[in-house]
């Protein structure tokens, strides 16, 4: 049974950082990576940032490319997203997810029971 439990998120600033955490398990990482999402209120849920199995590398969304940053220790079984530069348009309540091996950083490829319950994160200006 894949358990993802995210941590981290609060209330910030504009302007400031936040790291979330995952703490992942019962999935199989030979078909299996894990990926951040986000949904705002009103909103549909979108990908953030996720790693993908084998040479594909990771893949960071074009509104947070350069601002966040997706890391797992493996070692751990935790992924992170280190949030930095904060903006008001980045509150969401904030999921991991398990990404299969053929899938992308869309929430259409997940499946109902690989998300995490999130974590909420709010940006005041």
């Amino acid at each position: 049974q894949v358990q993802l439990v995210e941590s981290g998120g609060g209330s910030v600033q504009a302007g400031g950082s936040l790291r979330l955490s995952c703490a992942a398990s019962g999935y199989s990482s030979s078909s299996f990576s894990l990926g951040w999402f986000r949904q705002a209120p009103g909103k549909e849920r979108e990908g953030v940032a996720c790693t993908y199995t084998g040479d594909r590398g990771t893949w960071v969304s074009d509104f947070v490319k350069g601002r966040f940053t997706i890391s797992q220790d493996n070692a751990k079984n935790t992924l992170y997203l280190e949030m930095t530069s904060l903006k008001p348009a980045d509150t969401a309540m904030y999921y991991c997810a398990a990404v299969p091996k053929t899938g992308y950083c869309h929430p259409t490829y997940i499946q109902h029971n690989h998300w995490g319950q999130g974590t909420q994160v709010t940006v005041s200006s």
